[in-house]
């Protein structure tokens, strides 16, 4: 027995069957609730088992929290008590073995955010320690009539960004704003070379028309 289809409840025939969330619909009838724009298992988005087209897809509102003084003085004993148990962890664990863990896309991800957060904590103590002993120095040197030449600070090597991967090419579809420092924003039409894919749903690659560099959504791109 044939299936019904999921707006307009007539019986859809295998030619013009579209079977997506969890229901079967017309090729025709398979469009967005707000704008009726017809959509197909590329570029549909779903919510609630109704598709949506990318710019009709509804957003999650969240409710705005006053900053008041109790809420600041929360805030702020959270992020201490976080601080204090991280620097406690991290001395318990200082020299002990760990597990290997499954160097999978997603864990490659994670350990690079991690590695920049790192990079950018110890360069700033890093900065800190030598003008103090610097300063030392001088005052020792002065006070003993020698000639003190302070050494040049140390220059922070920029990170080397991941080889090409044979020159892949795609061009955006949607426009999309990067939600973290690893992402890049681009807007329709523009064209990402250097691609590489790093899972199902993320890529890496440079937008020809800015420069930038980072991971991107895979639904955003198609190849060229």
């Amino acid at each position: 027995m044939n299936p019904m289809c999921g707006r307009c409840n007539l019986v859809v025939y295998p030619t013009e069957k579209v079977n997506c969330l969890d229901k079967y619909w017309h090729k025709g009838c398979f469009s967005c609730e707000v704008c009726k724009m017809t959509l197909n298992m590329k570029n549909y988005k779903g919510f609630e088992k109704r598709p949506y087209c990318n710019a009709h897809y509804p957003k999650t509102n969240f409710t705005a929290v006053a900053d008041t003084p109790e809420n600041l003085r929360l805030k702020q004993q959270s992020k201490i008590q976080s601080t204090v148990l991280y620097k406690e962890d991290f001395e318990k664990n200082k020299g002990r073995g760990f597990s290997v863990v499954t160097d999978t896309p997603e864990m490659q991800r994670l350990k690079k955010t991690q590695d920049q957060i790192s990079n950018k904590t110890c360069f700033n103590s890093f900065l800190y320690v030598p003008v103090f002993v610097s300063a030392a120095y001088q005052v020792s040197a002065a006070s003993q009539n020698f000639h003190y030449d302070p050494a040049p600070e140390p220059v922070r090597q920029a990170a080397a960004a991941p080889p090409p991967s044979a020159g892949k090419r795609y061009r955006a579809v949607y426009d999309y704003s990067a939600a973290d420092e690893d992402e890049v924003s681009f807007v329709d039409g523009d064209v990402i070379v250097d691609v590489q894919q790093i899972d199902e749903g993320w890529m890496y690659g440079r937008v020809e028309r800015t420069g930038q560099q980072g991971m991107l959504p895979a639904n955003y791109v198609e190849a060229v």
